[in-house]
């Protein structure tokens, strides 16, 4: 599937994500972490992806409790092999680390910017 066939699922996202989706990206927008643009779901490949800094080629996922479940873990981890095998870097919180620790998640911004040289 073609980004631009993603763009209308991606729309309906942007507007239907929960509490803890929001509060990562009031914090992540306008490159609030050290200038670095954030876009939140966003075509990837073949997937739409919670957020995504292009520059730094780094997919941030935001994990509910339905991702706990065994079959929807496999889809998960074969989701992020495909996603990292067309070069990007996928990071992923829990609901519960987004709210209570949304520090870890300019970390790893950060992270990935040194782990690239910039």
């Amino acid at each position: 599937m073609t980004a631009g066939r993603l763009t209308p699922r991606a729309r309906t996202l942007r507007h239907t994500s929960g509490l803890a989706e929001e509060r990562v990206w009031s914090r992540l927008r306008a490159g609030a972490v050290d200038g670095w643009k954030v876009r939140r779901q966003h075509p990837v490949g073949r997937f739409v992806v919670d957020f995504a800094c292009i520059p730094l080629r780094l997919v941030i996922e935001i994990d509910g409790g339905v991702h706990g479940r065994d079959d929807v873990v496999l889809n998960d981890h074969l989701r992020q092999q495909e996603i990292e095998a067309l070069g990007w870097t996928v990071v992923r919180f829990t609901n519960e680390q987004a709210l209570a620790e949304p520090q870890q998640i300019d970390a790893a911004i950060r992270a990935q910017a040194r782990a690239l040289g910039l």
